[in-house]
């Protein structure tokens, strides 16, 4: 199994993230409920990494706030 939170072990990452004004749900999608926040990694082997993680809410605009800390502290 590998182990996702391990930043150890992971390569140089550029992200691939879009901010558009006009879409406030970009990088949010919501599966039965529950909000997500999915964006991609480029790494520096030339591949990439899809990267979907729960925001673990019901609440759209608390699921927006989780969304711009998380992708923040991902750019950081």
């Amino acid at each position: 199994m590998i182990n996702t939170q391990d930043t150890a072990a992971r390569p140089a990452a550029k992200l691939s993230i879009r901010v558009s004004e006009a879409n406030r749900l970009h990088h949010l999608w919501n599966n039965n409920g529950t909000w997500w926040l999915h964006y991609t990694e480029h790494l520096a082997d030339f591949t990439k990494r899809r990267v979907r993680r729960s925001l673990r809410t019901h609440d759209l605009e608390l699921a927006i706030r989780r969304r711009d800390e998380a992708l923040n502290a991902v750019a950081a």
